[in-house]
């Protein structure tokens, strides 16, 4: 078996990541780069981009497939069908600390192979080292496997050292509230 007859590593990276982010009770999102082969809410779509949470709790029938992500999920209430072709997963990481990975963009070639979407980039990992539209992206080496951290413009920039600000205390007095977001 030569390099092109194997089966892509990005379907089982995929099931991994998942599978990490439920042992360590952490969130798995995934982001996807939406064409017309994507089956998704088109109202929740920025920048040909979308963002699903791939949770036990947010979804119902979920198969992370060679092919495609397919569940069942609720958006403002109503339940939708999702299909995700696994070559429009751009990323996979946990929405608590960021910790994932992301891919190259596959698109078909002229020959009927599939392709990165920049032949400069072919076998490594991608350079975006963000959430997709989100955060700002940041560039890293290539072949290097960068740490996926949303960030925040309104703390200042480090090198990375210090601890994270603690956040906001709440005010006395007041009662916490929960705010669903899906």
């Amino acid at each position: 078996m030569n390099a092109l007859d194997a089966t892509s590593t990005r379907p089982y990276l995929v099931r991994a990541l998942y599978e990490w982010c439920t042992d360590n009770g952490l969130t798995p999102y995934v982001a996807v780069a939406v064409d017309e082969t994507v089956q998704v809410p088109r109202e929740y779509v920025k920048n040909n981009e979308i963002v699903l949470n791939i949770s036990f709790d947010a979804t119902s029938s979920l198969k992370l497939g060679n092919d495609f992500i397919e569940f069942k999920a609720r958006f403002a209430g109503s339940a939708r069908d999702i299909m995700v072709p696994i070559g429009r997963v751009i990323a996979i990481y946990a929405r608590e600390n960021g910790q994932g990975m992301a891919f190259p963009l596959v698109v078909p070639s002229s020959s009927g192979l599939v392709a990165p979407a920049d032949d400069s980039q072919a076998g490594a990992p991608a350079e975006v080292a963000a959430p997709p539209a989100s955060a700002q992206q940041q560039s890293a080496p290539e072949g290097r496997i960068v740490q996926l951290v949303p960030t925040d413009n309104s703390t200042p920039a480090g090198d990375g050292d210090s601890e994270p600000p603690e956040p906001p205390k709440p005010k006395q007095g007041s009662r916490p509230s929960l705010k669903r977001v899906k």
